[in-house]
């Protein structure tokens, strides 16, 4: 490989470490050491309604229990050096939010993404008209000038609603009558069309980044060579092929790992 191998176990502090985050650790670990690469433990702490105070070392110490050190992460422990890498630090994304705007901001100037501000009852009260009618609500390209953003608002009714500081997200533009054509090394080639995909939220009212805007930007600081994790963050893929796309990065490899059913 031309690059230095680096890759990172991701969990969120929202309870136990159960066997399905491990046997990913483990994915991660070996593979790091196969190639004479780097493990990194980065705690994504982002949605603070589920964290859960203890978390984060039980983690840790589920880890260290398992043989299973962390050459980069947020602490130091018996077996984990929890080295606090200068240039890739720190590993708590609660600790590297005011990171975040700046490239929700940048999405915004490259106009790969958007202001939002359409409350919460009235986005409701579109779903609910929607399932009336038997069909799903997706805020994309079909209604986004419909509804209360950037996109669909002058410059200056922008710019007032931002003055004025009423509440607003920042969703991605995803782009119309387009195929996505990703790589993933288990699954191998896949195609998406982007007319199924919705604008996902990238940061939220409350200052904090989603885990898609925080996930993408932190792998590109860290240098994250290779991203192997759970099937079930596939949906997600189209997303942040996209989001590399919009930043003009160049993406990590993917592997997506079947999950423990039974």
């Amino acid at each position: 490989m031309s690059k230095q191998v680096r890759v990172r176990f991701a969990p969120s502090p929202t309870g136990p470490l159960h066997i399905g985050g491990v046997r990913t650790a483990l994915f991660n670990y070996l593979f790091a050491k196969k190639h004479n690469g780097t493990f990194v433990l980065r705690i994504e702490d982002t949605d603070q309604n589920r964290y859960v105070e203890g978390a984060e070392q039980y983690i840790i110490d589920s880890l260290n229990w398992c043989n299973i050190p962390f050459d980069e992460g947020p602490t130091s422990t018996t077996l984990s050096t929890g080295n606090k890498n200068e240039k890739f630090g720190p590993y708590r994304q609660s600790e590297r939010k005011d990171l975040y705007k700046q490239y929700a901001d940048q999405l915004i100037k490259s106009g790969h993404a958007y202001y939002a501000f359409d409350t919460a009852e009235a986005l409701d009260a579109h779903r609910k008209d929607h399932e009336a009618k038997g069909k799903t609500f997706i805020y994309n390209w079909h209604n986004r000038e419909k509804l209360s953003n950037s996109l669909s608002l002058s410059a200056e009714e922008v710019q007032a609603k931002l003055d004025a500081g009423e509440d607003y997200v920042i969703r991605f533009k995803s782009p119309q009558d387009q195929t996505l054509h990703l790589k993933d090394i288990i699954r191998g080639d896949i195609k998406i069309d982007t007319n199924i995909l919705d604008d996902k939220v990238l940061f939220k009212s409350d200052g904090m980044p989603t885990y898609h805007l925080a996930n993408i930007v932190d792998d590109h600081l860290m240098e994250i060579t290779h991203v192997i994790r759970g099937e079930e963050w596939l949906p997600s893929l189209a997303l942040h092929y996209q989001l590399y796309d919009g930043f003009g990065w160049e993406a990590p490899e993917f592997a997506h790992l079947p999950l423990i059913l039974k």
